[in-house]
């Protein structure tokens, strides 16, 4: 019986790590962007996919402010944060932010995108028995509540995570945030200092550095640490916490006398996994073509994914922390890259092998079922690997931050939002002044099905989809494209009666901004709503000459 029990675990565990390492960081400098404006996303962020507006607020002095462990999983009522692990000083007055997972806009275009990374084993923590509370969710909200800009945030986090400990709460693992503002960005990377940290001790209670991005790049974090070498007598482009080499050091994995120099990402980050390289690969072979020798893994070929004598391993060392792309950015460009399953190259599960069947003049023809997503049957009766998408179909939520800072604040944040599947979800933009939301963007239970929850209504069209795939899909971008491009066309309009109306009354300008958000949002619920009636009539099994 322990034995069963601790088999159980273990797969419990592995089930979530596999489900936590998803979510994908894509970061544009405001001069490598079309249109000026700073772009940061964050793909398949945490369970509870639910958003709402945070208030700001106004306390007495003196007072405490709860920090919370379970800020990311559902399961609670809206509002509901979770265990409390401990009490910091509370600020006498806080700012509005998105809060959702994992908190990532506030009302001063504040923005913080977060991937979980991987980490030595030394450093990770047992959590039944370690002293640290700080989780990365619980950071960037305080940041959201407290600053302005990304150097602000950058201070604050560090300095939260070092007085009060960092601690893990996705998969055990490490973590990497982006925090930026409509002026910079920068990278921070944060490691676990293991079981034996005592916030007594006066040592710091976390391993971290930062890098800044420039402002003419672009990068993508893909659950893996991207920081190389670090020089901090560049202070306009790089931070590190005291221990940032101690640590290493102390623990043998880097000896100053040895003559080579100190690389973050190879010291801290154990080997990197196909599922980050890939994703690497992608970004910079589709951003930067012409940069390097980048291995060839576009194809056609449905055999070639299968053929690992083609395969190249390549080194992590590859890959920059940063390229300055060879074409500008737009948010449109961040939004397909979101929604990548590697069509064309070695990777696309789409194309595999299982797919074909030969027709009556024994040519080779894919099937009408063939997804980018097989479910775990359909990858073992077709004998499909596993390799991740960036599109997830078990995704949460993501979001494109566009800051602009040539408009306020209320109107120049815009905070791209979808739920669910980037490839199926719709992107419905909300701003950094509205003061709500629609109701079907606050609910969510993923026990109970709901009509009005927009989450549920996006699950509802990917699963149909599955009914006859590339048929289907075509249905998909015939409804919802024409939706988002709108969305796009109407926002220069959207800007100059913001602005006119926040001249003579800005309290009824950010009531215009909400009413709109949340006539968007309803109406990318009744799309979807309508669509699944649309599918299920064209692709019922009636139809399926079953």
């Amino acid at each position: 019986m322990k034995n069963f029990i601790s088999i159980f675990i273990f797969i419990s565990l592995m089930s979530f790590y596999s489900v936590s390492i998803a979510c994908t960081v894509i970061v544009a400098g405001k001069k490598a962007t079309v249109d000026g404006s700073l772009i940061v996303s964050h793909t398949d962020a945490g369970p509870d996919c639910r958003v709402h507006v945070m208030p700001g607020q106004f306390f007495t002095k003196g007072a405490q402010t709860p920090i919370y462990w379970g800020m990311t999983e559902l399961g609670r009522p809206l509002g509901d944060y979770g265990d409390t692990l401990g009490f910091m000083p509370q600020v006498e007055q806080t700012f509005s932010y998105f809060q959702s997972a994992y908190p990532q806009m506030n009302e001063y275009q504040l923005t913080i995108g977060e991937s979980t990374t991987s980490m030595r084993e030394e450093l990770k923590l047992d959590l039944e028995t370690c002293k640290q509370i700080m989780t990365v969710e619980q950071a960037q909200a305080f940041a959201l509540q407290r600053c302005k800009t990304a150097k602000e945030a950058l201070k604050l986090i560090t300095a939260l995570m070092e007085k009060y400990g960092f601690r893990p709460s996705c998969a055990g693992e490490s973590e990497s945030l982006v925090l930026a503002d409509t002026k910079e960005a920068w990278v921070l990377e944060i490691f676990a200092v293991g079981n034996t940290w005592n916030p007594e001790s006066g040592k710091p209670g976390a391993i971290w550095a930062a890098q800044r991005v420039p402002d003419d790049h672009v990068l993508i974090i893909p659950n893996w640490s991207i920081i190389k070498q670090i020089d901090l007598k560049d202070t306009e482009n790089f931070r590190a916490s005291a221990n940032y080499m101690l640590e290493a050091i102390d623990r043998g994995w880097y000896d100053p006398e040895s003559g080579q120099d100190f690389v973050w990402q190879d010291v801290y980050a154990p080997v990197a996994r196909e599922w980050a390289t890939s994703r690497f690969w992608l970004f910079y072979a589709t951003q930067a073509p012409n940069l390097k020798d980048w291995p060839d893994r576009f194809t056609t070929d449905p055999f070639k994914g299968d053929d690992q004598y083609t395969q190249y391993v390549e080194p992590l060392s590859l890959y920059p922390f940063s390229v300055k792309p060879e074409k500008k950015m737009s948010v449109q460009d961040v939004m397909a890259f979101q929604r990548s399953t590697f069509t064309g190259t070695e990777y696309d599960k789409e194309n595999a092998p299982g797919w074909y069947y030969p027709d009556k003049d024994g040519k080779l023809v894919k099937s009408e079922h063939a997804t980018p997503f097989p479910t775990e049957g359909m990858r073992k009766i077709l004998k499909i690997n596993r390799r991740r998408n960036v599109a997830r179909a078990r995704g949460e939520y993501g979001m494109i931050a566009q800051l602009r800072d040539w408009l306020p604040n209320e109107v120049g944040g815009i905070y791209w939002f979808y739920v669910d599947n980037a490839f199926t979800s719709p992107y419905v933009p909300m701003y950094a002044g509205i003061t709500d939301v629609a109701d079907c963007y606050k609910h969510y239970d993923k026990e109970q099905f709901s009509e009005n929850s927009m989450r549920w209504v996006v699950d509802f069209v990917d699963n149909l989809l599955y009914l006859r795939w590339q048929d289907a899909v075509k249905d998909l971008h015939a409804a919802r494209d024409p939706m988002e491009q709108r969305f796009f066309d109407e926002q220069k309009d959207v800007d100059e009666k913001f602005s006119a109306l926040y001249k003579k009354n800005p309290k009824k300008a950010k009531a215009y901004l909400t009413e709109l958000t949340i006539k968007r949002q309803n109406e990318a619920l009744k799309l979807f709503q309508d669509l699944r009636i649309e599918l299920i009539t064209k692709y019922t099994n009636n139809k399926q000459g079953i």
